[in-house]
């Protein structure tokens, strides 16, 4: 056990430790956000707001420009899906899981391909592409992008993408040392699978409460 921790903090050797404490929050409350998104609970867009906001510092500090837009954009995604999650069917209802329809399928394809024509552009203006990890950063944020938009609306299809983004992001954080993050990035994805089939059962049913 030892080992591994020395393993673990050996990548961080010459880092900030302002650094490594806020990465550990960051991880800490984005872990939370994703568990409470697993169980419909509203507690899953201020938690993400804490755990992006301090990852969109974190990731300029590091250079990787799409993942620091990721995390800006769920900050924002997150103010709206709190709000799209609070509105009501009715008097005792609130908006249930649901497919997305044939418009949000191609509204997802557009933000998907808008989502790698700008990244990119913030990359080249930025002359970043000098490593295989701007490629892998621009793809994900592309996935990650869908992913938070159909998150927001409540959309079952949204695991799918967090959990294709999750699988390439774990070896591009083990590349660029953020290990902690690497981590979170595996869990989450074993995550997202759960978090599939627990919305899948809860499909077009409309919950009473968003704090269970």
């Amino acid at each position: 056990m030892g080992q591994i921790f020395d393993w673990l903090f050996a990548q961080y050797k010459g880092t900030p430790d302002h650094i490594v404490v806020l990465e550990l929050v960051s991880v800490f409350f984005s872990l939370l956000s994703v568990i409470y998104s697993k169980r419909e609970n509203i507690l899953v867009f201020p938690t993400g707001i804490i755990g992006t906001g301090i990852a969109v510092y974190i990731l300029w500090v590091y250079g990787l420009l799409g993942d620091m837009l990721i995390n800006a954009y769920y900050f924002i995604m997150s103010i709206v899906g709190w709000y799209e999650w609070t509105r009501k069917v009715d008097d005792d209802h609130y908006i249930p899981v649901t497919l997305t329809t044939p418009a949000e399928k191609r509204g997802s394809l557009l933000l998907f391909a808008g989502t790698l024509v700008f990244v990119s552009m913030v990359y080249w203006l930025s002359d970043k592409f000098d490593t295989w990890t701007a490629y892998a950063d621009i793809l994900t944020t592309a996935i990650f992008f869908v992913g938070m938009w159909l998150m927001a609306k409540k959309k079952l299809e949204n695991w799918v993408y967090w959990v294709v983004g999750d699988i390439i992001t774990v070896p591009l954080y083990l590349y660029k040392g953020l290990i902690f993050s690497a981590i979170l990035y595996f869990v989450l994805t074993i995550i997202a699978v759960f978090g599939y089939l627990a919305w899948k059962k809860h499909l077009n049913k409309s919950p009473q409460t968003l704090l269970r």
